[in-house]
């Protein structure tokens, strides 16, 4: 009975060595599949590729944010702020989805992955905030944020003559120049 139950633990601590190896194995290649998602198809790393990517996971973490926003509003501007939020969520999902496949386009990788886009991601996740201004500055200043890295990365574009891309993020700068003039308005304040 003796050697049964030590055969027994033999067996079981060479499965757990096995597991660990290969969970090992499977953490490195992730962590190198990630690392090469930012990688044109001919292996050289681009830093607009990099930017690209950045922003593909910005615009995930802002689609969870304005969803968050869109649950948990309430008070006097409930019925107007839960309709926005919700048209502003649905936008940040197509801006998602078109990043992602400029950057295919362009022979990038986006990510795919939680642990990808919390890597790559500069718009920080929050508990939900408590009152709709503080959602509103919130978004706003998201945005505000966006327009900036947006302008770095067209910059990128320009001197890597990718017009097409260039001329994606002009309209998305655009567009986010327009939000933050709205929802500055909201707040009752001017232009910042």
């Amino acid at each position: 009975m003796a050697k049964v139950l030590e055969k027994d633990k033999e067996l079981k601590e060479k499965a757990s060595e096995k597991v660990s190896s290969e969970k090992a194995s499977s953490e490195k290649a992730s962590k190198e599949s990630s690392s090469s998602r930012s990688s044109s198809k001919s292996g050289q790393d681009s830093e607009l590729l990099s930017l690209l990517n950045q922003q593909i996971a910005n615009w995930a973490v802002l689609h969870m944010k304005i969803h968050q926003h869109h649950w948990y509003v309430k008070g006097p501007n409930f019925f107007p702020l839960h309709v926005k939020f919700q048209e502003l969520y649905e936008e940040a999902s197509l801006t998602l989805d078109e990043l992602a496949e400029r950057l295919l386009a362009v022979g990038g990788q986006p990510v795919s992955t939680s642990k990808e886009i919390a890597r790559a991601a500069t718009i920080e996740e929050h508990e939900p905030l408590e009152t709709a201004e503080e959602m509103v500055r919130s978004l706003r200043d998201d945005y505000k944020q966006l327009i900036e890295e947006t302008g770095e990365a067209m910059e990128l574009a320009e001197e890597e003559k990718d017009e097409g891309t260039h001329d994606m993020l002009l309209e998305l700068k655009t567009k986010l120049e327009k939000h933050v003039w709205m929802l500055n308005a909201h707040l009752g304040r001017e232009v910042e």
